[in-house]
């Protein structure tokens, strides 16, 4: 599979596609959802291929959600009897999801991550105590297969697509397991290293990431990660709300323009 090199495209694309996962790596450290602006950005670039810019935002991502989970782990100190087991059943999904992105018609999954959204969308704002503390709703080895098989599922739609995979995460944190929206986010991002890993690992195998390009955009996402992370434990839960409530609603936006224009 031949690749764009960062000598192909021009100076202004170059810092657009910087500027996109600064904001990308910010967003996805808060609540997750950075996808929604680094993944477009890439597809909008003549010659990469929707593989392609799949493959290298997976690069810039994981970048971005090293730095953000160090940072929560060292702040928030979320709970790793919790992430661990549900990191490594997620990336082994991402994974499989990874090596199906390919098979998947194009359209078929925006209606259903569409009425998904919405659903989450609902449901947060009818409860505007959810996330407020954490209650966790099972306990012991229930709390661990839960847990393990929401990362699953979550992990293999993060390898076959990607945009709103924290957002998704952070909502099964808070909503199935109970946990208060700050440290959904902490655990969320340990989650969503291990996807992004998982299904970069794959699409490396093939040959298909934009080493160059990424690496660049990884730099930036990286920055990004590291004030998001810092802003979301400076602000707390409620803040952390906010932005889960924006991102979703962008993405109920987006998802909904795809699904009109067919």
């Amino acid at each position: 599979m031949t690749g764009t090199t960062l000598a192909s495209l021009g100076l202004l694309t170059i810092v657009l596609l910087v500027l996109a996962a600064f904001l990308a790596g910010w967003v996805d450290a808060v609540v997750g959802g950075g996808g929604l602006v680094q993944l477009p950005a890439l597809l909008l670039v003549p010659g990469i291929d929707p593989l392609q810019a799949l493959a290298t935002n997976k690069l810039a991502g994981a970048m971005g959600t090293a730095t953000s989970s160090v940072t929560y782990y060292r702040r928030v100190h979320p709970n790793l009897r919790t992430a661990l087991p549900t990191a490594l059943v997620a990336a082994l999904g991402a994974a499989g999801g990874a090596l199906s992105a390919a098979a998947v018609p194009e359209g078929v999954l925006e209606p259903v991550i569409l009425v998904a959204l919405v659903v989450v969308a609902a449901y947060t704002l009818l409860r505007p105590d959810l996330g407020g503390a954490t209650v966790l709703r099972f306990s012991g080895h229930r709390h661990t297969v839960v847990a393990a098989l929401t990362g699953a599922v979550i992990g293999y739609y993060d390898g076959i697509a990607g945009p709103g995979t924290g957002a998704f995460l952070v909502f099964a944190l808070v909503g199935l397991l109970g946990y208060a929206f700050l440290e959904a986010s902490a655990t969320a991002k340990i989650i969503n290293l291990a996807t992004n890993v998982g299904a970069l690992l794959v699409f490396a195998a093939h040959g298909a990431v934009l080493w160059e390009l990424g690496l660049v955009m990884g730099c930036a996402n990286l920055l990004g990660g590291y004030l998001g992370a810092r802003t979301a434990v400076s602000a707390g839960s409620r803040f952390v709300r906010v932005v889960f409530l924006a991102v979703v609603s962008v993405l109920i936006v987006r998802l909904g323009w795809q699904v009109l224009q067919g």
